[in-house]
């Protein structure tokens, strides 16, 4: 039975890294995937999954209005998919979660997802919430904090590397507006703020 995997962690745990690599090991053996991310993420470039260590693939892009149970079940009828994985997937509605969900149980595919669990306020993103609540498997993704320690927070940072308490949930940056940290030292610079 297909299963719906969700992945998580802070930045910098290998999330897109790991993604890749499991990827590379479906169609190494000549397994047919499909590869979605966040449309949203422009980091490096629209619709493509790129990990700090330099690989890249190509994926197909994701909105709130994607309707991914049809995209991917149309692709599915075009060429058998034997696994479908999505990064960024903190940026998925419940709805696309939801289709995600069905594509297991249905359409007998294996979905891994991929994302942070929380944002730089300890809340849950909407899809990590959905699918704490709905995988059949949660996996979580080591980072290190500059303790040593095992980062589980996500800290945003303005030009001078000082806290940001407040803003907008989404805000896309890479190591010049976020650090992994523990908690610990997560809430000992909010509160130095």
């Amino acid at each position: 039975m297909a299963k719906l995997y969700f992945y998580y962690s802070s930045m910098n745990a290998g999330k897109s890294t790991t993604l890749l690599q499991a990827d590379f090991n479906y169609r190494e053996r000549g397994m047919e995937t499909m590869l979605w991310t966040a449309a949203l993420d422009d980091r490096y470039a629209q619709g493509v999954i790129t990990s700090r260590i330099g690989l890249e693939q190509d994926a197909d892009k994701f909105d709130p209005d994607t309707d991914l149970w049809r995209d991917i079940s149309k692709e599915h009828v075009r060429r058998p998919l034997n696994c479908v994985l999505i990064d960024e997937a903190q940026f998925l509605t419940r709805e696309q979660v939801l289709q995600l969900a069905r594509l297991a149980d249905e359409a007998g595919i294996p979905v891994l997802c991929y994302g942070l669990r929380t944002d730089f306020q300890a809340e849950l993103f909407p899809g990590s919430a959905a699918l704490l609540g709905l995988a059949d498997a949660l996996v979580e993704l080591k980072a290190v904090c500059e303790c040593g320690r095992k980062a589980t927070m996500n800290l945003r940072v303005d030009a001078e590397g000082r806290a940001i308490t407040a803003g907008a949930q989404t805000e896309i940056g890479g190591n010049d507006r976020y650090i992994a940290l523990c908690r610990k030292h997560f809430m000992e610079k909010l509160a130095a703020h």
